[in-house]
């Protein structure tokens, strides 16, 4: 058997943009993502913590050391500019290596910079 387990997550991050006429997806700073353990096109959960959407998409890789959080496509109805997000990858294991699994928490600050 495998469960879902918490793999990573970026802790309260602010949409820097929502770009409805793109394809699909999240983008996040490339900064961002190596430091939370997030590889191009994985799938994440995505929470609004102003108007409490959940959605799941995928990632892509934005400009390093932009602080850029940029919600795409339909995504970009879920969320406006300067609201909190919290962006969560899971990874499917047994009951057996979760129970030595940590997951990665990053805490960014002001500009969405670690």
């Amino acid at each position: 058997m495998l469960i879902h387990i918490l793999k990573s997550k970026i802790h309260r991050v602010k949409i820097t943009e929502a770009n409805l006429n793109y394809l699909g997806s999240i983008t996040v700073d490339q900064d961002l993502m190596d430091a939370a353990q997030l590889i191009e096109n994985e799938k994440v959960q995505v929470v609004n913590l102003n108007n409490g959407s959940r959605l799941e998409t995928y990632v892509i890789p934005g400009p390093r050391a932009s602080g850029m959080v940029c919600l795409n496509g339909p995504a970009a109805r879920r969320g406006i500019v300067d609201d909190t997000v919290i962006i969560i990858s899971y990874a499917l294991m047994s009951p057996e290596e979760a129970s030595n699994y940590q997951p990665v928490a990053i805490f960014p600050g002001e500009g969405n910079r670690i």
